[in-house]
């Protein structure tokens, strides 16, 4: 038999906790090597009913139901790749495509159903899962569906599931997977030991310049089209980094290459030892892929060349090297690849991560799903002072590693209610949009007014119609300075100015007479230029506020309307 790891226990529990009391659908997310496998058996072990166990490529239903038989316990296989249409066993390990065609007896007494690899299911109805789940929950209305993955989250809809088990919301609309039960990240899997560490060198020699689609990382997948179009220019970068690759893998054991398209895939083969070097893409024969893959794993071969075909699926424990020659549009994709390289194995000491794209990403960061706002963002984590929530924002930090800027709109954090087991948002607001009409703060990307009802508009359109505004000046900021002036009257007043690169300038003035002018000061300045809006910054007087200079961060457009003579700062922009 087996023993589980502490966290896979945990992982079970957590999981017949929540089936105990709901049958919403939920996934646990564990790294790749965490031992899916082991979790997944023993969920089977104890069920009282029948498992099915879904996977989307067929040599998962192989290694999944290879692990769970070597356990000594008995499954059948339900796959056309495989030869096998079991029926009657208890646990059944499917072939998604394969279950989707099958009779209607074949869904009777399920009482649970895993899907592996869950984040592969689309958000949009009408796919072979959710035909799958619609049979099975016809026969079974009390049915639990429990998604196992390493990274839950797509490119095209964001986070698979709505709220975490740690009280953050990833989404607030409908998705398949309502909550995240348990989650053991990579950094954990790393410093417990259980994974092989990473040694990442970024750009080693040489990098392909992928900087016109640097704007969209993290957003869309890319098209080969786009990026044979970019590389066919830089074929003269290729040899240099597959002769880097070479030279640093020459006491390695298996290296595993991740190419762009398909044309470039063949142009790093054929620059690679012939004999020693095979190539697999989508279009490859089953056969020919399997034959390949079989000689990779028992190293008859050590450099595997690939294109999107091996981020999932694939074991191959003495894979030492990764190199990366492709642009990894998020976090979670990345991760998939480098985990292909962290499975320990004897007498392996790390993996050697070669990211030869000159757009590499964190390892060891959380998947952030708004967009990265500026080049030298970074991920940082944020308290919020409403909830015990911590954030994982963009943000900047000093030399130090301080946090000095964070982009953080919203808190993601909520409790769940125990009557009704409903999502209560905390709702804090970090950033917010201010309502020209009525001066209330709303949710930043919302379209209308929650108070008064009337229109909003985003930074874009702000930007668009000043730009077109024959009484509007809209100017980039380069410098922002704090002096005290005074008026005719006498009265000493806080002048804040914005200067362009050509020494322009645009201000705005502040009194501190009295506590109003206090108020003035910070919901008209303070709340919008605080870089950290979480912590108060205290200006009670001009001599506070010249000292406070540094602790402002500079918006990226100031927008002015021509009032009289003069030009009157009427909104700001910020990153």
């Amino acid at each position: 038999m087996y023993t589980l790891r502490p966290y896979q226990e945990a992982a079970v529990q957590a999981t017949l906790q929540h089936f105990r009391r709901s049958r919403e659908p939920a996934l646990v997310v564990l790294p790749t090597g965490a031992g899916k496998s082991l979790v997944i058996a023993e969920l089977a072990r104890i069920a009282r009913g029948r498992v099915l166990v879904l996977a989307h490529v067929k040599e998962l239903v192989e290694q999944n139901s290879e692990k769970f038989m070597s356990y000594g316990l008995e499954a059948g296989i339900y796959s056309a790749g495989l030869d096998r249409k079991d029926t009657s066993e208890k646990v059944i390990f499917g072939g998604i495509q394969s279950v989707a065609h099958a009779g209607s007896s074949f869904f009777d007494e399920f009482s649970l159903v895993v899907i592996d690899e869950c984040h592969r299911i689309s958000g949009e109805g009408g796919t072979q899962y959710t035909e799958v789940l619609s049979k099975l929950r016809l026969k079974n209305p009390e049915l639990c569906i429990l998604g196992l993955t390493a990274t839950p989250y797509r490119l095209d809809t964001g986070w698979i599931y709505q709220i975490h088990n740690k009280g953050i919301i990833r989404s607030e609309e409908k998705r398949l997977f309502r909550r995240c039960l348990f989650e053991l990240t990579l950094r954990e899997m790393i410093e417990s030991r259980y994974l092989t560490p990473p040694v990442q060198i970024d750009a080693p020699v040489a990098s392909y310049d992928f900087s016109k689609l640097a704007s969209d990382l993290g957003r869309r997948s890319f098209s080969r089209t786009e990026l044979d179009e970019i590389l066919k220019d830089q074929t003269r970068i290729t040899p240099v980094i597959v002769e880097n690759i070479l030279d640093l893998s020459r006491d390695r054991n298996g290296v595993l290459i991740f190419a762009s398209t398909v044309s470039h895939a063949r142009h790093v083969l054929s620059l690679l030892p012939e004999g020693e070097s095979a190539l697999v893409v989508g279009e490859t024969e089953t056969d020919e892929r399997d034959d390949t893959i079989e000689r990779f794993k028992s190293r008859k071969i050590k450099y595997l060349v690939n294109v999107s075909v091996l981020t999932t699926g694939f074991d191959a424990p003495h894979v030492d090297v990764i190199a990366i020659l492709r642009p990894t549009e998020s976090v979670s994709l990345y991760q998939q690849i480098v985990g292909r390289g962290l499975r320990l194995s004897e007498g392996k000491v790390d993996c050697l991560v070669l990211d030869y794209t000159g757009v590499p990403h964190d390892i060891l960061r959380p998947e952030i799903s708004d967009r990265r706002p500026s080049p030298d963002a970074v991920p940082v984590r944020v308290s919020c002072p409403q909830c015990p929530a911590e954030n994982d924002f963009w943000g900047l930090k000093d030399d130090d590693g301080q946090v000095v800027e964070h982009f953080g709109k919203k808190c993601r954090g909520a409790v769940v209610d125990p009557e009704s087991a409903d999502i209560v948002p905390c709702g804090f607001r970090y950033r917010f949009a201010v309502c020209t009409s009525c001066q209330s703060e709303n949710d930043y990307l919302a379209k209308s007014c929650a108070v008064c009802g009337a229109h909003l508009k985003d930074d874009e359109t702000k930007l668009k119609e000043a730009n077109s505004a024959r009484d509007a000046h809209v100017m980039r900021p380069d410098t922002m300075t704090f002096e005290m002036k005074t008026d005719g009257k006498g009265r000493d007043r806080l002048e804040v100015r914005y200067y362009d690169l050509d020494g322009q300038f645009l201000s705005e003035v502040f009194f501190f007479d009295d506590n109003s002018g206090t108020k003035v000061f910070h919901y008209n300045f303070s709340r919008f230029h605080n870089p950290k809006p979480e912590k108060t910054i205290e200006v009670d007087s001009i001599d506070r506020a010249l000292g406070s200079l540094k602790e402002f961060r500079i918006p990226l457009f100031v927008i002015a309307r021509k009032q009289g003579k003069y030009w009157r700062i009427r909104e700001k922009i910020f990153q």
